[in-house]
């Protein structure tokens, strides 16, 4: 692999994100379920309001990433992260917990918008905006790997603490990482500056306006609300289903991230026809079944393979529905379009949490997760004329699969 930028994103990625997937999983859930003995409602809440703050962030770091491009927001947005995450420290309750929650979903949104935004100004002749996608989504997915197992273990020996100094610490590492990338110019048409909330209006109206930018957004969507009940409820099923303590919340995300690295390079061994919108279609329909291998028993072993499993169809997802977004974005507005891309999945996350402890209540924590990848299934195949519709549009980037691996067929050392 030539590409060194492409490495130092990867590693940036990798490195923070392992941190935040340990924060997540291990920490904010297992604090909220274990330590405060949460409700589903307040474990909704708490996720409502980490949605809603990622929303406003989302919304306002497109703008940013347009304008001052994604390596600087990313660097900025990181070392902003690190006050943040050291805070969680002194949480005491659930009130302060959920405040905290909210501060971590505004700042780390702009990480997330920035990450999404690089691949078009970092690909070149020998690596294809496809391989760096699956590149990055690989290392990404590579964090739910040892991102949840560190925090297990960091829980088992030093407690929940441990876990917040290990984050800030893998911030600060991808502000190094990132501080040497050069990124390609953007091609921007000659214009005026306009006011942050005109450009902002810009890039939505241009999102949905363009079928080819609508279709992926709004199917990524569907797949998201299917996602939604398992913020709320996904440490419940560990705690009131499965019986478990919070570490196994750790493992299974592990394995978990190992089947979406699998996932990520499996994309790239698929024939180009997977690269379709038809095929975004059948693979998000995908998704919903592989949640029910994941949650439909009550025997953990079932529970560790079909998380695997899922993961594998959520890292080939991933890839692709980044893919058919960015080829068909503009330069001057890859920033906003992943940002709105990115507003829609917490938006998509958001909106059950309204309903999930009441239906948790009235059926079931494990029954509510089961409908959720039911109606995913469903959905997904519905939009099939849809995407057929999409695959006869012109795009502007070429997308074709092309190798994640180096020519010595070794995987990337994993770093984000």
């Amino acid at each position: 692999m030539r590409n060194k930028n492409l490495l130092r994103v990867a590693a940036a990625r990798f490195i923070s994100r392992a941190g935040g997937e340990a924060a997540f999983f291990v920490g904010i859930w297992g604090k909220a379920a274990y330590d405060f003995h949460a409700t589903p409602a307040q474990i909704a809440v708490l996720m409502g309001t980490l949605s809603i703050a990622s929303i406003v962030g989302t919304v306002l770091s497109g703008v940013l990433v347009d304008r001052y491009d994604a390596r600087r927001v990313l660097m900025v947005a990181e070392a902003f992260f690190v006050p943040i995450t050291l805070a969680f420290l002194f949480a005491t309750g659930m009130g302060q917990l959920t405040v905290l929650a909210g501060l971590l979903g505004f700042f780390g949104a702009p990480v997330m918008t920035a990450a999404a935004s690089f691949a078009p100004f970092i690909a070149d002749e020998d690596t294809p905006i496809e391989t760096v996608n699956a590149w990055i989504e690989g290392a990404s997915s590579s964090s739910f790997v040892i991102g949840p197992a560190i925090g297990a273990v960091l829980v088992t020996l030093v407690g929940l603490n441990g876990i917040w100094i290990f984050d800030g610490l893998t911030s600060l590492a991808a502000v190094v990482l990132v501080w040497r990338v050069t990124l390609r110019p953007a091609e921007r048409p000659p214009q005026e500056r306009s006011r942050p909330f005109a450009e902002l209006r810009e890039g939505l109206r241009y999102t949905y306006a363009h079928r080819a930018l609508r279709y992926p957004i709004l199917l990524g969507t569907a797949t998201w609300l299917s996602f939604g009940a398992f913020s709320a409820l996904e440490p419940l099923f560990y705690r009131d289903v499965l019986h478990t303590g919070v570490a196994t919340i750790g493992w299974m995300n592990t394995l978990f991230g190992a089947g979406m690295v699998a996932g990520a390079w499996l994309f790239t061994r698929l024939p180009s026809r997977f690269s379709s919108a038809r095929g975004l279609a059948y693979v998000c329909s995908a998704v919903g079944l592989g949640a029910l291998a994941y949650v439909g028993t009550r025997l953990v072993p079932v529970v560790a393979i079909g998380s695997i499993v899922w993961g594998v169809i959520i890292g080939v997802a991933d890839v692709l529905l980044r893919t058919r977004i960015q080829a068909s974005s503009p330069d001057e507005l890859v920033g906003r379009i992943a940002g709105a891309s990115q507003m829609h999945r917490q938006a998509g996350e958001l909106l059950p949490l309204a309903l999930a402890p009441a239906l948790a209540a009235q059926f079931g924590v494990q029954a509510v997760l089961i409908g959720g990848g039911l109606v995913l299934f469903v959905v997904a195949l519905l939009t099939l004329g849809e995407a057929a519709a999409v695959d006869r549009l012109p795009v502007l980037r070429a997308t074709r699969a092309v190798g994640l691996l180096s020519a010595n067929d070794e995987p990337v050392s994993p770093n984000p």
